[in-house]
């Protein structure tokens, strides 16, 4: 049975289950900053990237078995390249 999906939101829904389970994994490996939107960001940018006619079950397996390592690595380059500004806002301290 093919499975088909009308949007990459769609996609990213269907294996939020599999995202989910993951970043429960790594948190419990100490990784608390890496969020399911990471793992999806990583598959879709560099795994995924170039890949066609993708199976649901083959997503799922690249999720749960990508090493922490790639992730860990992954987060730490894309938050380097954030420059984070003084917030003024508000009033008092």
């Amino acid at each position: 049975m093919d499975i088909n999906f009308k949007s990459v939101k769609e996609l990213y829904e269907r294996l939020t289950p599999a995202l989910e389970t993951k970043a429960l994994e790594l948190k419990r490996s100490g990784y608390n900053y890496i969020k399911k939107e990471d793992i999806w960001n990583y598959l879709r940018g560099y795994k995924w990237n170039n890949s066609r006619n993708l199976l649901l079950y083959e997503m799922v397996d690249d999720i749960l078995s990508i090493d922490s390592i790639i992730l860990k690595n992954y987060v730490e380059d894309n938050f380097k390249n954030i420059r984070v500004e003084p917030n003024f806002e508000g009033e008092g301290f």
